[in-house]
């Protein structure tokens, strides 16, 4: 990943491409099962694709329910981390969030090794640990 191109990070309709970086991440790389990613609710989410010039190098997937928007499927490529993109996406999809009439509130399932990182973006840990996909998970919310 070049440091001299500018990252971004847009809405996208490229679900193909979103599909390939979750395989890249979830799938080869922490071994979660395919039925376990492609859930069936890709069709009606919002989906965030970022850039490394002409390079996708992470995705988020947004669902809405009520007040509530859903941030998952968050992954950043292994040749892309360490630059802050992860940090980037989430505050990506917070904004796309504030967007959406009537959403006041983000909720998320983080891996229970990533809860820190959450916290320094304002999400707090509710709940019990629970797996998702094999992996222990803690569900977080903040408001928008």
């Amino acid at each position: 990943m070049s440091e001299a191109q500018a990252i971004r990070i847009e809405v996208t309709r490229d679900v193909p491409t979103c599909q390939a970086l979750r395989r890249v991440v979830f799938i080869d790389e922490q071994g979660v099962s395919e039925a376990d990613d492609l859930d069936g609710l890709d069709g009606k989410a919002i989906h965030l694709l970022a850039w490394d010039g002409d390079c996708p190098v992470g995705t988020a997937r947004l669902l809405l329910k009520g007040t509530v928007g859903k941030i998952g499927r968050v992954c950043v490529l292994p040749e892309a981390r360490g630059l802050g993109l992860g940090a980037a996406l989430i505050k990506a999809a917070l904004d796309e969030l504030r967007r959406q009439p009537g959403v006041d509130e983000a909720w998320l399932g983080s891996q229970s090794q990533a809860t820190g990182f959450y916290e320094k973006l304002g999400f707090a840990v509710e709940g019990e640990e629970f797996l998702d996909a094999g992996i222990p998970h803690r569900d977080m919310r903040r408001a928008l």
